[in-house]
């Protein structure tokens, strides 16, 4: 009886002897262990290693990605598009909506941009009613005119400190030859006049705000399962430091002028009214009278007339959105949201802020499929976008006469920002882009220059993540290291 092991084994050996003979292998058919050991074979009978392209490098990275114990069970949509093409390179789960936390600010800020301009700025006028007569005494009031600037005295993108204003202020006052005012300083606020009760988005998350988010009213007998505190005592050798915090009773933002632990009263923001009664506070210590006090009037059914003394101009639209970009600036963002609405549709609300924004993106064939745009920050988790939406709204940027200054204000990879500290190595100077970050979201969307001279546009949106915000940071930086060489 004939073996079946001879009757197989016999043709085998036949058959790889005539292979052998010919030299018709490639060294990818054999384990590595047989090719470093076979150095009788002639080196032209060995096809040439095939490399990998950056492209199945990408791909072959963000494979490995989806098995990484911090991305396993999260939800996280990632998009590299090319401008030129009008393609996508690379991609994964791009049409997730997810949330798009301080992402959001790429589309606030461009529509200000649009919309207004890049050296629309804010101005606050001095004026006055009534007569000055010979002695210098003004028979009238007078009156601070706002427009909504977000950036009055806080020094931001280079704005003035109310004290700088202040003293312009009174050095005007005085060129005019006023040395008593027998009125009031009215503060007209008729262009914000709903800040005060101003009812902030759905599912706002408390997170620092210049300074730190405390909580409503009182902290006395606070309910810790009504309300978070993330409180901290004031830096000892930080001047003029405020408290910003949410209401979740009232949905308002309040702010403390200060907290020396527990427990804390507050009142709410009104930087008109401060510019206001330190201009009243230093022109008394100047010498110069005021007899009645500071009054706020947000309509006038009777105006009487006035006559303009000076003004102060805000930093432009530009330098603003360069610090909203550059520091992920909440307030500023906010603020620029609600001049959108007023601009727009004479309406300061938030809801005319986003009516706003919402026409422009249709304006501009926004994918608006998957898109909740909810405040102008991204603050709200109900901000959600897809992956897909943001790369084509980067790359239709390229074309608009304001793409250079929106460009310029995005942070840079290893250079400035929120991206400071990233891409300290590879990507160095090559990543412009806006970050995002709210509890377990961490968020990047903006442009990539190549080692080979392209520009591309990504977008990397992770929510749901495990492990530290460190971990998911190292994580971004991985995918989107390999699409350097693209």
């Amino acid at each position: 009886m004939i073996s079946l092991k001879n009757l197989f084994l016999a043709p085998a050996f036949a058959v790889s002897a005539l292979v052998l003979g010919q030299g018709t292998f490639t060294s990818n058919n054999f384990p590595q262990s047989y090719e470093s050991h076979s150095s009788n074979i002639p080196k032209e009978a060995v096809a040439p290693e095939k490399l990998l392209s950056a492209k199945e490098l990408v791909d072959i990275n963000l494979n490995s990605m989806m098995n990484d114990p911090v991305l396993r069970n999260a939800d996280w949509g990632f998009v590299i598009y090319d401008p030129l093409t009008k393609k996508i390179v690379n991609s994964y789960n791009e049409n997730m909506p997810l949330i798009a936390a301080s992402t959001t600010k790429l589309l606030t800020t461009e529509t200000a941009i649009s919309l207004l301009g890049t050296n629309f700025r804010w101005i606050t006028q001095l004026e006055h009613s009534g007569t000055i007569d010979e002695n210098g005494n003004l028979e009238g009031n007078l009156y601070i005119v706002g427009s909504g600037d977000p950036s009055l005295g806080t020094n931001k993108a280079g704005a003035s400190s109310y004290g700088s204003i202040v003293s312009d202020f009174i050095y005007a006052i005085s060129e005019l030859g006023i040395k008593k005012v027998k009125g009031d300083i009215i503060i007209q606020t008729g262009v914000f006049k709903a800040n005060k009760s101003q009812v902030l988005p759905q599912n706002i998350v408390w997170l620092e705000n210049g300074n730190y988010y405390l909580p409503a009213g009182s902290t006395h007998e606070v309910n810790p399962q009504n309300e978070r505190l993330i409180a901290k005592k004031s830096n000892p050798f930080s001047e003029n430091k405020n408290y910003y915090y949410i209401s979740p009773y009232i949905g308002q933002m309040v702010y403390a002028d200060k907290f020396e632990g527990y427990p804390l009263t507050t009142k709410v923001a009104d930087p008109p009214a401060y510019l206001a009664n330190l201009l009243r506070t230093n022109m008394v210590k100047k010498g110069l009278t005021v007899s009645g006090k500071v009054v706020t009037r947000t309509t006038e059914t009777n105006p009487e007339p006035r006559t303009k003394i000076t003004e102060y101009s805000s930093p432009t639209l530009s330098e603003i959105v360069y610090y909203i970009n550059q520091r992920s600036d909440n307030a500023l963002s906010e603020a620029t949201l609600r001049t959108i609405g007023f601009q727009k549709n004479g309406d300061q609300t938030l809801e005319s802020g986003r009516n706003a924004v919402m026409e422009h993106l249709k304006s501009i064939a926004f994918d608006t499929n998957g898109l909740n745009y909810m405040d102008g920050s991204g603050l709200s988790r109900a901000n959600v976008v897809t992956p897909i939406a943001q790369a084509k709204f980067l790359t239709g940027l390229m074309k608009e006469k304001h793409f250079k200054t929106y460009f310029d204000s995005l942070p840079v990879a290893g250079q400035s920002g929120t991206l400071k500290n990233t891409f300290q190595q590879e990507g160095y100077g090559q990543i412009f882009a806006k970050t995002g970050t709210l509890n377990k979201v961490k968020t990047l969307a903006g442009y990539m220059k190549t080692n080979t001279g392209k520009t591309l546009v990504f977008s990397l949106l992770i929510n749901n993540y495990g492990g530290s915000v460190d971990m998911v940071k190292n994580r971004m930086e991985q995918i989107l290291k390999p699409a350097l060489n693209l």
